[in-house]
């Protein structure tokens, strides 16, 4: 389990120069007025798509996949849409590590936080679902104000960049686990800590089983969601962060513990997760994370879904 992590010298070596350079960008950045930034982030945004193409195409395949019915023009606007909220993912990024919390409350809304309570009155830890949203930074900032808990979270490469986002991700959270350490999250909510969860990537063919997804009959789909659920008891309560149009702020939404959870095998668990993450996407599908290939992984014998 990670804690504060404590600043080392080396990452002042020339290396990590260019890196500062950037981080010192984004900081001075989201100092400017949310309005302002919100202009900047989807002009960002829109103006990237020039020059993220293989992304682009990428959403444009994922929204194809998903979403048969769809016609071109309207996923066209979606797609644009998308890659306005990439923009601001940055900004956003830049925002929960480096605003204070009088300044992130004051452009958020909250409801449901009574929902993480009964969990607590019953005597349980808490799942909580957050997925792949480009707010997720912004997101995980603003519920660890109200209701500290663990991230989950994959070690970065870049030794600085792991160094400020553990210690961005911190700032209104208790610590953080590597997300392979499944033990440490069992362990946690049986103890009735809040564990922030992820379970809507396609992480590869270890520990993964295919079930629908959207109009994707074999999705490979994290079995993690049943050991956790079958291990550690916990209440498994979804969450949105969720921008507002037109630069009005943001509402997080904490939706009620899921009822029948299938705890007898992974498949029926695995399935039942992704009716959540779809009921969940639907609450922002200009918001998700579509640039990542999320069906990458197949089953043996079966091609690409990507070119």
């Amino acid at each position: 389990m990670t804690q504060v992590p404590t600043f080392n010298r080396l990452l002042l070596h020339p290396r990590y120069w260019l890196t500062w350079f950037g981080i010192g960008l984004l900081y001075l950045l989201v100092m400017l007025p949310y309005p302002l930034l919100y202009q900047l982030g989807t002009g960002l945004g829109r103006f990237s798509m020039h020059f993220l193409k293989r992304r682009v195409a990428i959403t444009q395949r994922n929204l194809e996949l998903c979403f048969p019915q769809m016609t071109s023009v309207e996923r066209d606007a979606l797609v644009r849409k998308n890659f306005e909220s990439v923009g601001m993912g940055l900004l956003e990024t830049g925002m929960a590590w480096f605003w204070p919390n009088w300044r992130i409350e004051r452009w958020f809304t909250v409801t449901g936080l009574e929902q993480i309570q009964k969990a607590r009155d019953n005597q349980q830890g808490v799942l909580l679902i957050g997925l792949h949203f480009l707010t997720l930074e912004l997101g995980a900032r603003t519920f660890g104000i109200y209701n500290p808990g663990i991230g989950v979270y994959r070690p970065h490469d870049n030794k600085l960049i792991d160094w400020l986002q553990t210690w961005g991700r911190m700032r209104s959270n208790k610590s953080m686990l590597d997300r392979k350490d499944i033990k440490g999250m069992i362990r946690a909510l049986k103890q009735g800590e809040i564990i922030w969860y992820a379970p809507d990537h396609d992480y590869g063919p270890r520990s993964s089983v295919f079930v629908p997804l959207f109009a994707v009959d074999n999705a490979a789909t994290t079995s993690g969601s049943y050991m956790l659920a079958r291990m550690g008891k916990p209440a498994i309560i979804p969450f949105t962060p969720r921008r507002l149009p037109h630069g009005q702020g943001y509402e997080l939404i904490i939706q009620p513990a899921v009822e029948n959870f299938p705890l007898d095998n992974e498949l029926d668990a695995a399935a039942f997760m992704n009716k959540v993450v779809e009921k969940e996407i639907l609450l922002a599908p200009d918001q998700y994370m579509w640039l990542h290939r999320r069906f990458k992984t197949r089953p043996a014998g079966e091609p690409s879904l990507y070119n």
